[in-house]
């Protein structure tokens, strides 16, 4: 990630952390929220704007700095004890997937069957294992970095491919999907790696309009899986048909 985008990102999270909205940014720096968006999203608002920004959320440029280069430091991947302590129980898993996603604590007993002593206990493990930092009256800051991954072929990529993946392409009676598309052809190397590099921006986006609605409430969001896959591949039964 580059310097310029690691700021940005570091800056929407002070905003989400201060529940400071674009609206209300707007507001404050006397322009419209759509132009708000625009300069967010083409990470071009001016030096003198984002010192502006900065006195809104009662930071330095230079805090902000110092932030990011903070930021950059945090982990984007678990160990595989870690993985395997979070497999180990499906509450602490799911405590670790709603805090990346950012609920409050509040939030998660309230919609599932976690009561609040459960509940601390869960955080305290999460703090523990260096995916928060535990703040008083239950809150929390994330340590886990924006381009967070599960080890490759590690312990709960695994369990995704055998647990969740297949039940995620066979949906449940009635459930409708919002998009599906299924594309095969034959394609150069060079052509392989533009469509590599789009899917990765489009992961990049996604992740970033998520965390960009954490400050939403729970009623606000919905739960939805997209799910990405590209790989050298030929139905069987065309393979089965290839002249021996």
């Amino acid at each position: 990630m580059s310097q310029i985008s690691l700021v940005y990102d570091t800056l929407k999270q002070c905003l989400r952390e201060q529940r400071l909205t674009y609206k209300q940014l707007a507001e404050t720096l006397n322009v419209s929220e759509a132009s708000v968006k625009r300069n967010f999203s083409l990470q071009a608002f001016s030096l003198d704007k984002l010192e502006q920004i900065c006195e809104c959320l009662h930071l330095s440029l230079s805090d902000l700095f110092s932030l990011s280069q903070k930021q950059q430091e945090k982990i984007s991947q678990l160990s595989e004890q870690q993985e395997m302590e979070l497999l180990a129980n499906p509450k602490l898993l799911l405590a670790a997937v709603c805090v990346r996603d950012g609920w409050r604590f509040s939030e998660l007993i309230k919609h599932y069957d976690i009561d609040e002593v459960e509940g601390i206990k869960l955080m305290t493990t999460l703090d523990r294992l260096k995916l928060i930092e535990l703040l008083p009256n239950n809150h929390y800051k994330l340590l886990i970095a924006q381009d967070f991954r599960w080890i490759p072929g590690g312990p709960l990529e695994k369990f995704m491919e055998q647990e969740v993946m297949v039940k995620f392409m066979d949906p449940k009676k009635n459930e409708p999907w919002m998009f599906r598309f299924y594309l095969r052809g034959r394609y150069s190397q060079s052509s392989v790696s533009i469509i590599q590099r789009r899917l990765e921006q489009l992961r990049q986006e996604a992740a970033k309009l998520s965390s960009e609605d954490n400050d939403l409430p729970i009623e606000e969001r919905q739960h939805v899986g997209l799910l990405m896959a590209m790989r050298p591949w030929e139905p069987s039964l065309f393979e089965n048909m290839k002249r021996k």
